[in-house]
């Protein structure tokens, strides 16, 4: 019980078509209650960017796919990194429109508190172009949606 006291709450983002859930980082001891809060929110994929904590098998019992992505905690992603984040979103959104997608790192600071974002961070924030890879087509409107990435 202790465990979930400090757990953050996880924060859904919704952006037209596509929905993200930003979870805190589980243990194997928290796994049943973080696979709760990605059931009730319809996540059917998750996102490690950060070390393993816990056995993605038990995820995978519930069709919970899991995708390893690991890169610095505090660092910005690298460049493949992006590239395969967008590939999959563009995927899974054209696949499964209004699907959700969980991603987590080490603690999830950055939704919870104020200055969490580094200088390392807020200079590839401020450098980054899109480069207007997540297109979606609508196939009622007959024109593009986007999501600026």
């Amino acid at each position: 019980m202790l465990a979930n006291m400090n757990r953050p709450a996880p924060v859904e983002l919704c952006h037209k078509n596509m929905r993200f859930l930003i979870t805190h980082n589980p243990t194997d001891s928290t796994l049943t209650s973080f696979i709760e809060d990605l059931k009730r929110f319809g996540a059917t994929t998750v996102v490690r960017v950060c070390d393993i904590t816990y056995d993605k098998a038990r995820l995978e019992k519930d069709d919970i796919t899991v995708v390893d992505w690991p890169f610095d905690d505090g660092a910005p992603p690298p460049s493949k990194l992006v590239d395969d984040w967008l590939s999959l979103l563009k995927k899974k959104f054209q696949e499964e429109p209004g699907c959700c997608v969980a991603v987590h790192c080490v603690a999830g600071l950055g939704r919870k508190r104020r200055g969490a974002i580094n200088s390392k961070q807020l200079t590839y924030l401020e450098k980054y172009r899109s480069k207007h890879r997540l297109r979606f087509k609508d196939s009622h409107a007959h024109k593009n949606k986007c999501c600026i990435m």
